[in-house]
């Protein structure tokens, strides 16, 4: 499926997989406004997901030279997909599966993380031993962070939040594929410190470009230029803000494979017969077009030839395990998801509990008022949004949940 190329005087031109799919005018203008700066490498790609964000474009490719833009990477530093593949198939599932749902809740912390106190049923009180022995490994690097710019480790609690999952649109799910293989899946990122960094440099980078905001289309779209100190250091701690997002999914997924494991619900199985873990919302240096870059994905997946990839859909809705094509006009990339054609308040207002009972038939999950703005219907049809990008990524694996968990 071809892009559509969006062109506006002063900006640099937008390459946009958006046919057949929503695209409203505020996702549009917000590209535009991106497209002006200095700094863009290029052009700037829209996945077919691509939506208004809060400070950026979701389903946004960001090219910068020398320069990152901290509000396009956002606060969700390193957000992303993990998904594994097991030797159990369908018919090894139990009839009723609000045990394994259960089973799952009890094993990863998840919802909302009241700064360590009492009611803190999102983080960890006593981590088990797997995640402290991750955290360690992490600790010198926060430290390092954290020595420089104290106001960091203010209500971020990285040791607590590792190997849990959060809550908004980040889910645990257990899915079949085409083929009835059950894969356990799960969405998350770098939690409440990497939220803590992303909104402290995001300042910083306001503060440093405040003699020039007046020439900026939006103040959000500040950003620091490389070989300043702030730069330096913002790269240091996105990268690990990033690594933390990573193993983080790497320790939900350990304690989801466990928690089926030990209920005795299912045969013994093996799992990671196939493995995928990526980000969609991180900012890396690469080559493109014969020089060196940084390309900031917010709400996009690295698709480069034969790289492995996951492009989830909403609660009732297909996921994909994808495969790059290599497509160099995307930046080899390819979308993050199904992308919301309305705000959450919107879907609060839309639709009812009934609605998303109907939406999620046939799936174990929660059908409360607390996740209506989590409903399908506040999503774009995946299926649309799979064939708009066509030219960017091959489907190896349908998937289709029956069990999703959300905070």
């Amino acid at each position: 499926m071809p892009y559509k190329m969006i062109t506006h005087k002063g900006a640099k031109p937008i390459k946009a997989w958006i046919e057949g799919v929503h695209f409203d005018a505020n996702a549009e203008q917000q590209l535009i406004n991106t497209a002006k700066l200095p700094i863009i490498h290029k052009w700037v790609a829209a996945m077919p997901d691509v939506h208004w964000g809060l400070g950026a474009t979701v389903g946004s490719v960001v090219p910068t030279k020398a320069a990152i833009i901290p509000a396009a990477v956002g606060v969700d530093i390193g957000c992303g997909m993990c998904a594994v593949k097991t030797s159990l198939k369908a018919e090894h599932l139990p009839d009723n599966l609000l045990p394994i749902r259960g089973a799952i809740e009890r094993a990863v912390p998840h919802g909302r993380t009241d700064r360590g106190g009492r009611n803190d049923r999102g983080a960890w009180n006593d981590p088990p031993e797997h995640v402290a022995a991750a955290y360690k490994a992490l600790e010198a690097g926060y430290k390092a962070i954290t020595d420089k710019y104290p106001k960091l480790e203010r209500n971020a609690h990285p040791a607590g939040q590792l190997g849990t999952l959060g809550t908004g649109n980040h889910f645990i799910e257990v899915c079949l594929d085409e083929a009835g293989h059950v894969w356990f899946m799960l969405h998350s990122g770098s939690r409440g410190v990497g939220n803590r960094i992303g909104t402290y440099f995001i300042q910083l980078a306001k503060n440093d470009m405040r003699q020039h905001m007046k020439n900026l289309p939006d103040e959000n779209l500040a950003y620091l230029d490389e070989g300043t100190e702030h730069f330096d250091d913002y790269v240091e701690a996105v990268h690990w803000a990033q690594e933390y997002a990573r193993i983080n999914r790497e320790c939900m997924m350990r304690a989801v494979i466990n928690a089926v494991a030990i209920t005795g619900l299912v045969p013994e199985f093996n799992a990671e017969l196939m493995a995928v873990n990526c980000h969609h919302n991180y900012v890396q240096r690469e080559e493109h077009y014969g020089e060196q870059v940084f390309v900031t994905r917010k709400g996009a997946v690295s698709a480069r030839k034969g790289e492995l990839g996951i492009i989830p859909g909403s609660m009732g809705a297909r996921s994909y395990i994808v495969c790059g094509k290599g497509c160099e006009e995307s930046f080899h990339s390819c979308s993050h998801g199904a992308g919301r054609v309305m705000s959450r308040n919107e879907a609060r207002k839309k639709f009812t509990v009934k609605d998303h009972e109907a939406a999620t038939a046939g799936v174990e999950c929660r059908k409360d008022k607390d996740v209506i703005d989590e409903t399908p219907a506040a999503y774009k049809d995946i299926d649309a949004v799979m064939e708009a990008q066509s030219d960017l990524v091959e489907i190896l694996h349908t998937l289709k949940q029956v069990v999703c968990v959300k905070g």
